[in-house]
């Protein structure tokens, strides 16, 4: 990581972790709108385009203006790919078990919920909950961190297969594979919050 993107991360933690509602919902705006967002409006709306990862949205706060909804994205995979592999794997760690505990009792993030409902993870059988139970353990048991795929881009038998398969790889390749995933996310909520660029007039 760089000097400055970890001056950032150190100076906006104590306000981040203080403001930010992890359930907050908005309408798409313009790209326009997102530059004239004071920093903590910017935060409290785009701090969990990664998972429960608002640091990464309050540093990029200081690249503004962005030209358009690709540049926004841009910058966040910049800085995510500017970190060391450590913490890479901590923005992992940050991701719930798919069809875990927390998505029956209600204690995801408002953007997981959705997502693993619309995967199917809230209705699988008994032997699809044996199995996906069992894989996740065998998965975070190789790895250090939880398994990571776009549940919005899958279904559950894809995914189940998913992580059969991804149990069989060596860390460096499976912790790059989920950085991948974790970009595929983010860029789907950002399409949520943010008008296209076809549409978005600066």
């Amino acid at each position: 990581m760089s000097s400055s993107a970890l001056t950032c991360f150190q100076k906006c933690c104590p306000k981040v972790i203080k403001h930010y509602p992890f359930n907050q919902k908005t309408v798409p705006m313009d790209i326009s709108a997102v530059n004239a967002l004071p920093y903590e409006d910017f935060v409290n709306i785009f701090g969990n385009v990664v998972e429960k990862c608002p640091l990464i949205t309050a540093a990029v706060w200081t690249r503004r203006p962005f030209t358009s909804l690709n540049a926004l994205e841009a910058a966040i995979h910049e800085f995510i790919d500017a970190l060391p592999e450590s913490g890479k794997e901590g923005i992992l760690r940050c991701h719930p078990d798919l069809a875990g505990k927390h998505l029956h009792s209600g204690a995801l993030t408002r953007e997981s919920q959705e997502e693993q409902t619309r995967a199917g993870m809230d209705v699988l059988s008994s032997a699809e909950a044996s199995q996906m139970t069992r894989l996740n353990e065998e998965y975070k048991g190789r790895f250090g961190f939880p398994f990571v795929i776009c549940a919005r881009m899958n279904d559950k038998v894809t995914i189940l297969r998913e992580l059969s398969e991804r149990c069989q790889n060596e860390r460096a390749a499976e912790r790059a594979r989920g950085i991948g995933e974790v970009k595929k996310i983010c860029r789907l909520r950002l399409q949520g919050l943010v008008l296209s660029d076809a549409t978005n007039k600066l």
